[in-house]
């Protein structure tokens, strides 16, 4: 009787070691598999004469910069938005983005990259207040830069 007691013992013993080294196994390459332990997203180059209040995350391969002529405006005075996208094709589109009631809108003004990866945007804006605004050209978002309108 003791010598069945005793391969039973050991089959369990067995059986636990092999348990535990097939779990530990099935972690380790779930850690090595991560996406995010491998690749860092790229962070985003900030230039803008305006203080930003948050920055935009890149979704996309590349960057692009969203400089303001003027910080702070009237209501109904015109602003021109200028800026460089590195890592996007010449002649994408290049679209305004404004902050409302928590989302991301776009607005009427737009334009295309031209040679050496520029961008020019005019816009105006009539409501007071403080308008959150940023630039997307395909997949790819500036930092946010804030003009105020008196």
């Amino acid at each position: 009787m003791n010598s069945t007691l005793r391969s039973r013992c050991a089959k369990a013993i067995g059986a636990g070691a092999l348990s535990v080294a097939l779990l530990s196994a099935g972690t380790a390459g779930a850690f090595a598999a991560s996406p995010s332990a491998a690749s860092p997203r790229p962070k985003p180059i900030m230039t803008s004469s305006a203080k930003p209040t948050r920055t935009g995350t890149p979704m996309a391969n590349g960057s692009i910069t969203a400089r303001v002529s003027k910080a702070q405006v009237k209501a109904g005075q015109s602003v021109t938005f200028t800026g460089r996208a590195k890592g996007v094709k010449v002649g994408t589109k290049v679209v305004l983005l404004r902050m409302h009631n928590g989302k991301w809108t776009a607005l009427k003004s737009s334009t295309v990259l031209k040679n050496g990866s520029s961008y020019s945007l005019v816009t105006k804006f009539n409501n007071k207040g403080q308008e959150q605004l940023r630039v997307m050209a395909g997949k790819v978002v500036s930092p946010t830069v804030v003009v105020t309108v008196k």
